[in-house]
């Protein structure tokens, strides 16, 4: 990263995440052990905490690129990233590994994750009363419902799997508070359902096993695994004030993943791409229909000017039409003397590169839109679902109550949520 950008974004230099102060380092007793970092954080002021880190080993650009050469049985010289330029200094990878150890090194880390992010609110495992969490690519299919069993929540609590690919833990986040977004094909509002209850809401993302399916070079330098998990109780430490879904899918397959969730297909008589059905008594499942690759490849990219392409143009009209509805919102907050300073303290944004951030700020600024929205994964890669947890539990420290927080989710498919908070009562 250079030092100007590094300063512009408020980046937390080139450290390794495993080297962090405050990042407990376990290991997962799978092959030779697979390290796991997990790093808590709350904020009581708030009423939010919440945990987030990686698995596997971690690998600096350098390394990363010798690591992809031995797996490919060829030289990088071609298709080589600018990663840091990117904005990525680092990723994490899992060995070769059976099926059976991959779904057992992930369910693992699931766990774990949940109970230090039980842990960092001070609640115990058997308060929660539904866990929604993102996953482009999970495991195995009844993921969610391993991980909260072992993790000690109550068969009870509702679980809530979202599968809309870097966009899965804002739509799931979307889904948990904004009473606009009912489940119809099931009779439910999640929202209205889940107020003043405890709930988690996050991403985990094990992709490092999934680009151990493909040869896309793009892809193989920018993802890694990563997670997540917030605590937080909808209408209390975090309220709804506006927001908005929106779906354009990708024709053109410019990046195209393979599901490996059931989904019924490409709609031809409904207006939306999302299938959503009960999977269990207390459990629903929300999937994104993907542009698959053609080939058996797990992921296939057009490259980061393709990316750039497909997220940016909607992306920030998408941001725009919220961005209005959250200034209506203040002003008729303000006419209320609810006390409402009426501005954005703080953008969460997904990481998908550097310069794609960059190009939707810029484009964001020519709207008259001008929000902070900081650079703060280059020790993750592109975490897809997880990188807006992650972005927001680092910020989380320094946030106030009553602050208004926008979040800004995007992924392949394609997927846009986005939605603007309150913290705190």
């Amino acid at each position: 990263m250079l030092k100007s950008e590094a300063q512009e974004t408020n980046l937390s230099s080139s450290v390794p995440f495993y080297e962090r102060p405050g990042v407990q380092l376990q290991s997962i007793p799978v092959a030779s052990g697979i390290p796991i970092g997990i790093e808590m954080v709350s904020n009581p002021e708030i009423g939010i905490g919440g945990a987030y880190g990686a698995w596997g080993e971690c690998y600096d650009n350098e390394a990363l690129v010798g690591m992809l050469e031995e797996r490919l049985g060829e030289p990088m010289e071609q298709g080589q990233l600018e990663l840091s330029s990117l904005g990525f200094e680092y990723r994490h990878h899992v060995p070769q590994l059976t099926k059976e150890e991959h779904i057992e090194v992930e369910v693992q880390a699931g766990v774990r994750f949940l109970q230090a992010a039980v842990r960092a609110c001070g609640w115990k495992p058997e308060e929660i009363q539904a866990v929604l969490v993102g996953m482009s690519a999970p495991v195995v299919g009844d993921f969610l419902e391993r991980i909260t069993r072992l993790a000690g929540i109550s068969e009870k609590a509702l679980k809530v799997a979202v599968h809309k690919a870097c966009d899965s833990s804002v739509g799931a986040l979307n889904l948990a508070l904004n009473p606009g977004l009912a489940l119809k094909q099931l009779g439910r509002n999640l929202a209205d359902e889940l107020r003043g209850k405890k709930i988690l809401v996050g991403g985990i993302e094990g992709l490092s096993r999934f680009m151990q399916g493909t040869r896309d070079r793009n892809a193989l330098q920018l993802f890694g695994n990563g997670a997540g998990i917030l605590g937080l109780i909808p209408g209390e430490s975090m309220s709804f004030l506006v927001g908005g879904t929106h779906e354009a899918y990708d024709d053109e397959g410019v990046l195209a993943v393979h599901m490996v969730y059931p989904h019924s297909g490409r709609p031809e008589d409904r207006d939306t791409y999302l299938d959503i059905c009960q999977t269990g008594e207390n459990s629903i499942r929300v999937a994104g229909l993907m542009h698959e690759p053609d080939d058996d490849s797990t992921v296939v990219m057009a490259g980061p000017m393709g990316m750039v392409k497909l997220f940016v143009r909607t992306g920030v009209q998408v941001v725009k039409e919220v961005y209005q509805a959250y200034q209506a919102k203040v002003a008729e907050l303000v006419s209320a003397k609810t006390g409402s300073h009426g501005s954005i303290a703080l953008a969460i944004v997904h990481h998908a590169n550097y310069k794609i951030n960059k190009l939707k700020e810029k484009n964001l600024i020519k709207e008259g839109i001008n929000l902070p929205m900081p650079w703060l994964l280059s020790d993750f890669g592109n975490v897809s679902a997880a990188s807006n947890m992650i972005a927001f539990l680092r910020g989380l420290p320094g946030l106030k109550p009553g602050n208004h927080l926008l979040f800004d989710g995007f992924g392949a498919g394609t997927y846009y949520d986005v939605l603007a908070v309150e913290l705190g009562s």
